[in-house]
């Protein structure tokens, strides 16, 4: 479960009601709170924590009361905690600063397209000393494509201020996710800047969560991106089929690991090439034509590392990969991360879109990993 947010509230609500008079006092409990209602005559007392809920409009809110959503520029959107709360949905545009959980960043105030030259910036605190990091769910992410040599020229997202380098992304990345480190008690800044020379209409909302120091679901330290399904699927930043009026969809200058965390059980992992178009693994190469498998030494400026693969139960003795097609890789190093390595340009490379690719966690042969 993500890290809650711990402010502390406190309000006192008076309820004048035939000859008595009814006070509440609604106490948020600092994190192991449970709601436990109390009810007489005299002083009842109403509990409930900060939790995450579903507001109605299907995003996620965190449980306050309706004044606390008030006073802190929420959207109340449906009921919590027993409809003593509300769902308080939060949402924040260019400039602004939260250390609320569950905020979401927007490019508008009411999520319309943007246009022209714009310089966007997003900040975020920790909510308390104990978070350690960010997780950003691009629920939208729509930016020009980057130029013909995967540099993003025009429009650009850039996380300054995390403990680790973010490698700059633009494109369509609607569905991403990245885990972002604070680096001590310094803030993390998200920031979009958009070029004027085009009218490309630009939109985003981006979900932010706080995650603890001690909470299961923080991802292990240089994953910018974690998975914890038994089987999944996984693509590049900026993955799409489609490439209109530039050389690729693949993103230069890149550099980071995509995790998957070992269930209980199971000790290896097998990664294959997506079935929904051929062109799901083209990473080095001309991907217009005969699709080309490509490893170890003919892989050094874009390609894939998983550690000490096998291909149909033979050691690979290599760990790198690139071309436009890709075998099917069975790994029994843990922890399972699948790291992206491209250079700082396209030269030499056609149409490129990155990778999807199926991941499958495999069963223990016996009570040892191998």
């Amino acid at each position: 479960m993500f890290a809650r947010n711990f402010m502390l509230f406190f309000c006192l609500v008076v309820v004048a009601t035939k000859n008595h008079t009814i006070k509440f006092k609604n106490e948020v409990s600092h994190r192991h709170g449970k709601f436990i209602p109390f009810w007489n005559w005299g002083i009842g007392v109403v509990r409930f924590k900060n939790d995450e809920c579903s507001a109605a409009d299907g995003l996620s809110g965190t449980c306050y009361t309706k004044r606390q959503c008030s006073d802190i520029d929420g959207i109340a959107s449906g009921g919590c905690a027993s409809n003593i709360g509300v769902c308080c949905v939060i949402q924040r545009s260019c400039g602004s600063t939260s250390s609320y959980n569950n905020t979401y960043f927007v490019s508008s105030p009411s999520f319309k397209q943007t246009t022209g030259a714009n310089k966007c910036i997003y900040t975020v605190p920790r909510c308390d000393s104990d978070i350690c990091q960010i997780r950003i769910d691009f629920l939208s992410f729509s930016l020009m494509q980057p130029n013909a040599q995967g540099v993003c020229a025009n429009d650009a997202f850039n996380v300054i201020g995390g403990a680790y380098e973010v490698p700059e992304i633009c494109g369509e990345n609607s569905g991403q996710h990245l885990y972002v480190n604070f680096n001590g008690a310094d803030d993390i800044k998200l920031v979009i800047n958009t070029n004027s020379d085009s009218t490309f209409g630009r939109s985003w909302r981006f979900k932010v969560t706080q995650i603890g120091c001690d909470c299961p679901t923080r991802a292990p330290n240089g994953c910018l991106q974690h998975y914890t399904g038994i089987s999944g699927v996984v693509q590049s930043l900026n993955y799409g089929t489609t490439i209109a009026g530039q050389g690729t969809r693949q993103l230069a200058n890149t550099n980071y690991g995509i995790c998957v965390a070992p269930a209980a059980g199971y000790c290896g992992i097998q990664w294959s090439q997506g079935t929904a178009s051929p062109n799901t693994f083209t990473i080095s190469g001309d991907a217009t034509m005969a699709p080309t498998s490509l490893s170890g030494d003919d892989c050094t400026t874009d390609f894939i590392v998983v550690a000490n693969p096998y291909i149909a139960g033979t050691p690979a003795n290599t760990d790198r990969f690139c071309g436009t097609q890709l075998p099917t890789l069975v790994s029994y190093s843990r922890p399972f991360v699948l790291y992206v390595v491209t250079d700082g340009n396209e030269a030499n490379d056609v149409a490129n879109s990155g990778f999807l690719l199926s991941y499958t966690q495999l069963a223990c042969r016996n009570s040892i990993c191998r």
